[in-house]
């Protein structure tokens, strides 16, 4: 980067790591093989790709900054299986995506060609990104560094403060585990919180889901107020009457004072099942 006179860009939320073997150990956590076709997003400093690379079948990176073509150039010199991609990959079409990976795979070309994302986010796309993949075709796995607050946020247990939306709309289709907690001076330049190494793993066979957008939505109304009783919550998000609020969290065998941040995944599972039964 001091070569190439590269200047960091507080917009792009760019914060690299450059020690080579704690990027291994993060390629290791994450379970990259030689069998496997990655997608990285935010190439940065091109560390991150070579630890993949050298562990992996195949890696498609997205960068969005193109000041960074000479650094990567001169950081991937010499590896050849890497595609480079100058773009921003919120906006880039899922499909696109993997049309890359199922250029150079040998597979069932009738199949749909797997692969798993591994980045160093930028902490202002880890919700969208996250959510964007979570149920993209043919990505099995995502392992993110993303700031630690966030990592909480997504492994909280009901009950507590840091379970929320975000919590409950990961659970209900995939794993999460945080597999490092990482010191923000590993970073440069330093930023003004710590990390963590989190993988979220699909899981397609949790819960019986028939309406996936019914359970968003009322993932979304249990804590639209989040001090309020779910009943109210309800009354509100779906025009129920409170009578009607209150038979459907008996009908879920929930005590009719209960608050959303106290329902395990299942039960919102369950709740979404039965208001789609009551609206058919």
């Amino acid at each position: 980067m001091k070569t190439n006179g590269f200047n960091h860009k507080k917009r792009f939320g760019q914060n690299f790591i450059s020690d080579a073997n704690y990027l291994k150990s993060l390629v290791a956590a994450a379970g990259i093989t030689g069998d496997d076709n990655v997608l990285e997003i935010g190439a940065g400093a091109g560390g991150l790709t070579r630890a993949l690379a050298d562990a992996a079948k195949y890696v498609v990176a997205y960068e969005i900054d193109r000041d960074l073509e000479p650094v990567l150039t001169a950081a991937l010199a010499g590896l050849q299986n890497v595609r480079l991609i100058f773009a921003d990959a919120l906006k880039a079409d899922v499909t696109e995506i993997l049309s890359y990976f199922s250029q150079i795979t040998n597979e069932d070309k009738r199949r749909t060609p797997h692969y798993k994302l591994v980045a160093n986010l930028p902490y202002y796309i880890t919700t969208p990104l996250i959510f964007k993949f979570l149920d993209a075709p043919g990505c099995a796995e995502t392992s993110v560094m993303i700031q630690k607050e966030v990592a909480e946020r997504l492994t909280a247990r009901e009950g507590t403060e840091d379970y929320g939306v975000l919590t409950v709309a990961v659970a209900v289709s995939a794993d999460v585990k945080i597999l490092k907690r990482v010191d923000r001076k590993l970073f440069y330049p330093v930023p003004d919180v710590d990390s963590a190494f989190v993988s979220i793993k699909r899981n397609e066979n949790k819960f019986q889901i028939s309406d996936r957008a019914l359970l968003s939505r009322l993932i979304k109304c249990a804590f639209a107020m989040r001090r309020k009783t779910l009943a109210n919550n309800l009354t509100a998000g779906f025009s129920m009457t409170r009578a009607e609020a209150e038979e459907l969290l008996k009908s879920a065998k929930l005590p009719p004072a209960v608050r959303g941040e106290a329902l395990p995944p299942e039960k919102f599972v369950e709740l979404a099942a039965l208001i789609g039964f009551l609206q058919n």
